[in-house]
């Protein structure tokens, strides 16, 4: 957008102000360096596993963000000003009591009154923008590509192979969980009438006589369970959620037959259409909770003894509702990434991909659009636990139009995931990986975070990680405000903590390579060391 010589000087001017307000002290901490390999040997207490990502290396022995550490011995005098993360994802729960106080607020828009009251081509866009409108459910791209015959026959017969590798796996698995579930629950109802308890021990399973050869059964069947270190109402847990995701595969993501666009009325396949959605990124199914979750993990308010910590204070979130329970529309999130840059993000968090992107040209042009107004765009690597670098393994949005080409853009930074536990078994065996196209790896096993209906639950995934550093770049623009999305994406790649330690990637019978052979910088983000080198860098005592 185009600016007077008036609006940018006075822009300047309150830039130059906040830098001044934000540097009133020099840092002179020395950063975090790791190089004992000893893993930790002592199991996570449960206030540790609720907020590990936050904890430090060296103090706490967990491969953590040294996040507290930062705020406690960095960030207590100095000042920082707002900045806006566009979360592109599923819908945000916008009451959440951790999440209601940081949303973004578009101060001239008027709600409910069904008028583009600033003129910016959206109606009713208080909080964010919903390009779903009230849909949720929806098909893989692949699935897509193939109801509507789209591209060349290659690229049809390359999605209908994808398909037909997946969905007899599907059909197979639903009524195996289905009813090993239903046996299961059973089981375990009987037994705890029988033993007239809620909770009970394998010892007491051990100890009881069965009734009949039916009960031996079934007390058979929950002492395996429980002999795999699984309490029983956790592994019924688990089924429904394998037997919901298999569902979801079968009747959604994965049916050729299935239109799940049908409610949003627009031509998803035409970027011209784009008279769409709505201003209410809210949620819509009771199941839609990613976009909770991953707001959470960026920005949950700090200090409101509830619930949990955000990595960023003094952030605000916009909610870009665009991802669906299945695959993204190219044109969704090309649209949704200008929307964030229009609207004044700074950083965009985006935890999403797919491996067909019949459309990508239009998200590289929006990607394009973001660098040049100068917004970090922070994307999670993929769960498939897959080599980025393969010519096998495409994950959209990306920063190269081929594989292995070089990047079109250099406002993207992609993150691989990590757990707690320091050693051979950090990197999360889901994550992709890459050593061109992973930059760095943040932590996104077992993640503690916001969840529809003021709850909090633990997730795994990439999308974990990706909030993790797009909190990170948000900060460091909080308090180093003259820095660029380039600077603040290389700060912490060159700032985060190289353990030499090798990993294992492909499974538990897989290949140890260390960071530095599965990554770009070999690194995992450390926000402490982040702030340091920020620090230096805001100030022109060292260059990237």
């Amino acid at each position: 957008m185009n600016k007077s010589l008036f609006n940018s000087l006075a822009g300047l001017s309150i830039g130059l102000l906040a830098t001044g307000c934000s540097s009133t002290a020099v840092i002179t901490a020395p950063p975090i360096t790791y190089t004992n390999t000893t893993p930790r040997t002592s199991e996570l207490s449960e206030s540790e596993s609720m907020r590990w990502s936050h904890l430090d290396m060296v103090k706490d022995t967990v491969p953590g963000m040294s996040v507290n550490r930062a705020y406690a011995e960095l960030l207590k005098k100095r000042k920082s000003q707002p900045v806006i993360v566009g979360v592109i994802d599923s819908g945000i729960d916008l009451d959440h009591e951790d999440i209601k106080d940081v949303l973004w607020v578009n101060a001239d828009e008027k709600p409910g009154d069904g008028l583009d009251n600033d003129g910016n081509g959206y109606i009713d866009d208080v909080h964010g923008y919903n390009f779903l409108g009230e849909s949720y459910h929806e098909q893989m791209e692949i699935a897509r590509i193939i109801r509507l015959k789209i591209g060349d026959e290659a690229y049809q017969a390359a999605a209908k192979a994808e398909l037909d590798s997946k969905l007899p796996e599907a059909k197979q698995s639903l009524p195996q969980l289905q009813q090993i579930e239903q046996f299961v629950s059973m089981a375990h109802q009987n037994l705890q009438k029988e033993l007239g308890k809620e909770f009970y021990s394998i010892e007491d399973l051990e100890n009881y006589k069965p009734k009949s050869p039916q009960e031996e059964q079934l007390v058979s069947v929950l002492i395996q369970v429980m002999g795999m270190g699984q309490d029983i109402p956790t592994a019924i847990a688990d089924l429904k959620e394998g037997i919901n995701y298999y569902k979801g595969q079968v009747d959604f993501h994965l049916n050729v037959d299935f239109d799940g666009r049908k409610p949003v009325g627009d031509n998803p396949y035409d970027f011209n259409d784009k008279k769409y959605g709505n201003g209410n990124p809210d949620i819509r199914d009771e199941d839609e909770s990613h976009g909770t979750h991953v707001a959470g993990i960026i920005a949950a308010t700090r200090g409101n003894k509830k619930g949990i910590d955000g990595v960023a204070q003094n952030v605000k979130i916009m909610s870009v509702r665009t991802v669906p329970d299945g695959d993204e529309y190219d044109k969704d999130v090309a649209l949704a990434i200008r929307y964030a840059v229009d609207n004044g993000a700074k950083v965009i968090n985006a935890s999403f991909g797919k491996g067909f992107s019949p459309n990508a040209e239009w998200v590289y042009e929006a990607l394009a659009y973001a660098a040049s107004k100068d917004v970090l765009f922070v994307h999670a690597a993929g769960n498939d636990g897959a080599d980025l670098d393969s010519d096998e393994n495409p994950n959209f949005p990306n920063d190269h139009k081929l594989q292995n080409s070089p990047e079109i853009v250099n406002n993207v930074i992609t993150v691989g995931a990590i757990t707690s536990s320091f050693g051979p078994e950090m990197v999360a065996s889901f994550s992709n990986y890459g050593k061109q196209n992973v930059d760095v790896f943040a932590p996104g096993a077992a993640i503690y975070s916001t969840m529809p209906n003021n709850a909090y639950e633990f997730q795994d995934g990439t999308s974990m990680a990706a909030p993790a550093v797009a909190g990170m770049a948000a900060l460091i623009r909080s308090y180093f405000p003259s820095l660029s999305a380039v600077q603040v994406k290389q700060i912490i790649m060159n700032s985060g903590i190289a353990p030499q330690v090798k990993v294992i990637i492909g499974g538990p019978e897989g290949t140890e390579m260390t960071l530095g052979e599965i990554s770009k910088s070999g690194k995992i983000a450390n926000l402490y060391n982040a702030i340091i080198l920020a620090d230096k860098v805001s100030r022109g005592e060292k260059t990237l």
